[in-house]
């Protein structure tokens, strides 16, 4: 057990006998500041008895990357620690088992699966958002200021603050779990405290006639042949994006002229289906073995995204501020224009809440109130009051 005065130079020099695997070099000022001396490296450590009287030897690192001096002092902080009853190689175990943001994410969907129905959701978010920017980085290192940077820069490059506050959510949602499951690293939730921003959705967006005419030119003419099929049952159904995309033939029954919505974000409902809605459905020819009504021709599986063509016909209609989902609202509002009442709407939508509906109680009024005055103008009598 040589005994030396640790100094760059005497590490430099020191070799490891031909007939030994390492030896060891200890410090004469330091108890326990020691350096290993093996054929092709030479390693900083130091040695400390824990609080249970235990012997530990914590690594310091590399003495071709360390010098002597640095790494003295990393092992007195070490020794430090110790002696206030702190253990340094637990501290730097538990640091070791910090999962990354993609380790931890299956587990997370597992329990998705079991107690969301919005899953898929969570899984194609995290797959194509997500994961890519944050899946590299450990727990204990996302950052809060970071996220939200970079959450503000995708509003900035067009997506919508609704769907960018669900990637805050999953985020925020994970971190919780983490924590209460005792993972490593998530003690704390880097989103907490962050408020989700307003997304300014409440003005809904409707098209007239005519705009419906110019779009559906424009998706027809789309490279995207299945474009215009789910353009046109999104407006006829009033149905939300992935439940046309993931739909299959079994759930559409032609005798009962109705859609089944197997896993909708309210809940399993069955849709009404009109007689232009039913013709659509018959018009769209069924690729062999695929279960799927509008999958993609070339994987036979559902799309994961269909932004790019959606983005390109809406553009070419004139119609670059009109959102898929402003096809539902479009069915909506033509629902309360021909004076259907807000439990009609409710139902052929699968609104879960009322108050979800009451968006289109003016369109309902005006109906009514258009009504009112055609009957008054059949009367053909005038009761306003001459004025003096």
């Amino acid at each position: 057990m040589p005994v030396i005065k640790i100094t760059n130079t005497a590490i430099l020099i020191a070799t490891c006998p031909p007939d030994k695997r390492k030896i060891t070099l200890f410090d004469e000022a330091l108890t326990g500041f020691m350096c290993e001396i093996a054929h092709n490296r030479k390693t900083y450590a130091v040695r400390y008895t824990d609080d249970r009287s235990k012997q530990i030897q914590y690594k310091i690192g590399d003495a071709s990357v360390l010098t002597a001096d640095q790494a003295r002092r990393v092992a007195l902080r070490v020794k430090a620690q110790a002696l206030t009853g702190e253990s340094p190689q637990a501290k730097r175990k538990v640091i070791r088992q910090v999962p990354t943001l993609a380790e931890f994410a299956p587990r997370y969907l597992d329990h998705a699966r079991e107690n969301k129905r919005s899953s898929d959701i969570d899984e194609r978010y995290l797959r194509l958002h997500l994961l890519p920017r944050f899946g590299k980085q450990h727990l204990d290192k996302l950052n809060q200021t970071e996220i939200m940077e970079w959450l503000n820069g995708k509003v900035k490059d067009g997506y919508a603050q609704a769907t960018v506050n669900r990637w805050q959510v999953i985020l925020s949602c994970m971190m919780r779990l983490a924590g209460d499951w005792g993972v490593p690293g998530a003690e704390r939730n880097p989103l907490k405290g962050a408020k989700l921003k307003d997304p300014d959705n409440r003005k809904e967006r409707f098209l007239t006639q005519e705009e419906v005419r110019r779009l559906k030119v424009a998706v027809e003419q789309s490279p995207n042949a299945k474009l215009g099929q789910i353009v046109a049952l999104l407006l006829l159904t009033g149905c939300r994006k992935r439940e046309i995309l993931d739909a299959k033939w079994d759930q559409v029954d032609f005798e009962n002229k109705s859609l089944k919505i197997l896993k909708g974000k309210t809940g399993a409902r069955h849709v009404p289906l009109g007689d232009e809605a039913l013709a659509v459905f018959r018009s769209i020819p069924r690729l062999d073995r695929c279960p799927y009504i509008v999958a993609n021709p070339k994987t036979k599986v559902p799309f994961t995204s269909i932004f790019t063509s959606w983005d390109q016909a809406r553009h070419r209609a004139g119609l670059g501020d009109v959102r898929l989902h402003d096809l539902r609202h479009t069915l909506a509002s033509h629902l309360a224009q021909s004076g259907h009442s807000l439990w009609v709407i409710a139902n052929v939508l699968g609104h879960a809440q009322t108050r979800t509906t009451e968006r289109y109680a003016h369109l309902s009024t005006e109906t009514l109130r258009n009504a009112v005055n055609t009957a008054v103008k059949a009367s053909g009598t005038t009761w306003t009051l001459p004025t003096i």
